[in-house]
């Protein structure tokens, strides 16, 4: 393995983490949305704000830790890729930066009309984050950012492959979502709130199932070198995916949400390493490889070291932090 693909790993590692963890968080504003009025709603948005509230600004570790690897490794596909691609990394950033805003300050809202807004605001804006990051992936996957940075500002993710990269990306999130806000709610003694999450979740799961399913054959004509990997080396990857994505359905349908978190994050992860594995040896698709782009070896010396570093000064704490959240104790208070 070379040092600049082992950098490339453990950035993707980063990336694989924010999808999972961040897509989490993120899908939680769609039952947000969903919830209905203030009355209906109550609960459901308590039970939100009690299973995102420790975890959502540590989930964004990942989402620095994996842009900072990238512009200090490969600087020039970064460059590139921040040229073109600057609107929808924009609204991306917008959507974070309002998601926080809305979360944070509908809790302290004095009155009710207020604290609709911020939860309108909260809600909208999981959804509009997910969905551009989505897009981001889907133009770099489908070969429109140039090695010069010089691509087009709106055709170069308002196309087939970029939106539906947004949209599985959102249905990907709010799949997630329901499965932890389930079993967050069952764990919590909701059993009725459990049971509507449940139902909900199932529906978004067959939803999300479809787009995968049904994306492969406009990608395949928009985007044919990551089809190409898609049916090639990263077809293991997809069926996992697929087999994931059916147990965890099934252990839903069962009442078994906690057993059906890893059959959902198993599903999501086999999705992303599968981009990735199609996409190889291309860190900008039919552009640069990895190699190409990748910086002097003595920063990437030091990149594998900070990533090591981080592996034991960040990660601990992290698993701590999320296995605080899962217990007793925490359902308590």
């Amino acid at each position: 393995m070379t040092i600049e693909l082992a950098v490339a790993m453990a950035m993707f590692v980063g990336l694989v983490a924010y999808a999972v963890f961040g897509g989490a968080d993120f899908g939680s504003g769609f039952y947000d949305i969903t919830a209905g009025g203030a009355a209906r709603g109550a609960q459901l948005r308590t039970q939100i704000d009690h299973s995102i509230g420790p975890v959502w600004e540590a989930n964004h570790v990942w989402l620095i830790y994996v842009l900072v690897i990238w512009w200090t490794g490969f600087p020039s596909a970064f460059a590139a890729a921040m040229s073109t691609l600057i609107l929808p990394l924009l609204f991306a950033l917008l959507g974070i930066v309002l998601r926080g805003a809305g979360f944070a300050f509908r809790k302290y809202s004095p009155t009710l009309s207020q604290a609709r807004v911020h939860g309108a605001l909260f809600a909208g804006s999981s959804l509009i984050a997910p969905f551009f990051l989505g897009t981001v992936a889907g133009a770099i996957a489908s070969g429109r950012v140039p090695a010069d940075g010089q691509g087009d500002l709106w055709s170069s993710w308002l196309n087939t492959t970029s939106l539906l990269a947004g949209v599985i990306t959102v249905a990907c999130c709010a799949f997630l979502a329901g499965t932890f806000l389930t079993a967050d709610a069952r764990r919590a003694g909701h059993d009725e709130l459990a049971a509507r999450l449940r139902r909900h979740t199932l529906l978004v799961g067959v939803v999300t199932g479809a787009l995968v399913l049904g994306s492969l054959v406009p990608i395949t004509q928009d985007a044919p070198t990551l089809a190409q990997g898609l049916t090639g080396r990263a077809a293991p990857l997809i069926a996992t995916s697929i087999l994931g994505g059916i147990a965890a359905l099934v252990l839903l349908a069962r009442n078994r949400p906690s057993a059906a978190r890893i059959s959902a994050v198993i599903a999501v992860a086999s999705v992303i390493i599968g981009w990735g594995a199609a996409q190889y040896p291309w860190l900008l698709v039919d552009e640069v490889t990895i190699s190409d782009a990748a910086g002097a070896p003595a920063t990437l010396r030091a990149l594998l070291l900070v990533a090591a570093l981080a592996g034991i000064v960040v990660v601990p704490p992290l698993v701590y932090l999320f296995r605080l959240t899962q217990s007793a104790e925490w359902v308590q208070h």
